[in-house]
């Protein structure tokens, strides 16, 4: 993909890239982390797009973990592509989450988790969102769903009113994306909404825009968004509401 030299400012209306080449990166012996937002770190371009304030890609190495620390006042929501992380947390879940399938931990009032990858064989590559809630001094709280089997545009999250598996306390919805090559999906976003889009496999074109694997892009004063795959692709698309 072409390099896109960085704005001076936030994302203005149309379709701006963030080349996934050009995510900043954590890399240690087991983790290699890459951030399209500020992560730890300033930057006035990148720093979020309404609510939605960290996306991270990441592929943690056998053996490798994250130890236990606190969270609070922020809503996580993990996707595993593949491999298998083990999870435990201070209110006292103990579980494993496979490739197609997605975590949630409402942080709340404070919480504590570690997250390791048990196999000595198989890397983990997954994507960590962070979705700043509605309001602060939520009760935390911890689920495991499946996503939906199959192609098309699943709602994976979403405020309770939408009937998505997993009950975000904020105005977004997080959609998967599964779309053959050759073929298209659609998207009607809301009034005033914005949107991101995240490739995770495959190349996709959105607009004038192509994007492959890693890259992603803001969708900003748009009524829409149309995905056409130029390869079996998969994605993660947010409708996002004012924070």
């Amino acid at each position: 993909m072409a390099t896109i030299p960085r704005r001076r400012g936030p994302p203005g209306p149309g379709i701006t890239v963030r080349p996934g080449a050009e995510r900043d990166r954590t890399t240690s012996a087991w983790l290699d982390s890459r951030h399209t937002f500020a992560f730890g770190t300033y930057d006035r371009v990148w720093s979020g797009l309404g609510p939605l304030k960290v996306l991270n890609e990441d592929r943690i190495a056998p053996g490798g973990a994250f130890g236990l620390h606190p969270h609070w006042d922020m809503e996580i929501v993990t996707f595993v592509l593949a491999g298998e992380l083990t999870h435990e947390d201070s209110l006292g879940h103990r579980a494993t989450l496979r490739a197609g399938e997605v975590q949630y931990i409402s942080a709340g009032t404070g919480i504590e988790h570690a997250e390791r990858n048990a196999s000595l064989t198989e890397s983990v590559h997954l994507f960590q969102i962070w979705i700043a809630p509605s309001r602060k001094g939520l009760p935390p709280l911890y689920q495991q769903v499946p996503t939906p089997r199959g192609e098309g545009l699943s709602l994976i999250a979403g405020p309770a009113s939408t009937g998505a598996p997993v009950a975000l306390q904020q105005d977004v919805e997080t959609y998967r994306g599964v779309v053959p090559g050759g073929r298209t999906l659609s998207h009607v976003l809301r009034d005033g909404h914005t949107a991101w889009l995240q490739v995770a496999r495959g190349a996709v074109a959105v607009g004038d825009h192509q994007l492959g694997a890693g890259d992603g892009a803001a969708i900003i004063g748009q009524e829409g968004v149309e995905v056409v795959a130029e390869g079996d692709a998969w994605f993660l698309l947010f409708d996002l509401g004012r924070s």
